[in-house]
């Protein structure tokens, strides 16, 4: 995944509180298994329900961060919904707080999610309706050109990883050395162990 370090620009001042993974992403959009394309079913609801909705407002297209009210991303446990709001260019979302579940998934695809107290969502909801905004995620820190700063707090490996875009599969080759000394001492001392896995020779 592409490592998240600062993400700066427009935010899409949505606020609305219990969103749940249904409203990101229907689920007649589950059939696929690619990650492209979902963007154009995100918040397929809001956008038939209201014209004027934030997601359709060219000010706001291709914005990487999305602000959204308490408890984003409840409901089922769909990691399309971080599909989705990564196609729709998201890289980071706001908000008092987030299902646990959601905020796990928009993890491993490199979307950071930041809970901030209701108040600093609020100054941020009103800064985004005209302003840029930026997440900086080394200082742990949001920002408006307007001076306000709001400290967040994230767990250290989360960081890390999101840093160096490192998912599973990083993780794992940062390992490859001892995996391999591993795989080489089963093929000596336990060959019967080995056979038909490609380690022994």
């Amino acid at each position: 995944m592409d490592a998240v370090r600062a993400v700066e620009g427009r935010a899409i001042p949505f606020g609305r509180k219990n969103v749940d993974t249904d409203l990101i992403i229907p689920a007649r959009w589950l059939k696929t298994i690619s990650r492209e394309g979902l963007g154009e079913g995100a918040f397929e609801a809001v956008r038939a329900d209201d014209a004027d909705n934030v997601f359709d407002d060219p000010t706001f297209v291709d914005a990487p961060i999305l602000i959204a009210g308490d408890n984003f991303g409840c409901g089922s446990s769909r990691e399309h919904a971080a599909w989705a709001l990564l196609d729709m260019g998201v890289r980071a979302v706001i908000a008092p707080s987030f299902s646990d579940i959601f905020a796990g998934n928009a993890f491993k695809n490199g979307i950071l999610t930041v809970a901030l107290p209701q108040e600093a969502v609020e100054r941020l909801l009103e800064v985004a309706e005209t302003d840029p905004i930026t997440v900086d995620l080394e200082a742990q820190s949001v920002t408006t050109p307007f001076q306000d700063r709001f400290s967040f707090d994230i767990d250290p490996f989360r960081k890390r990883c999101l840093m160096e875009g490192l998912d599973e599969v990083g993780l794992t080759l940062e390992r490859g050395e001892a995996i391999s000394a591993f795989e080489a001492r089963i093929a000596k001392h336990r060959p019967w162990l080995a056979r038909g896995t490609g380690v022994a020779g």
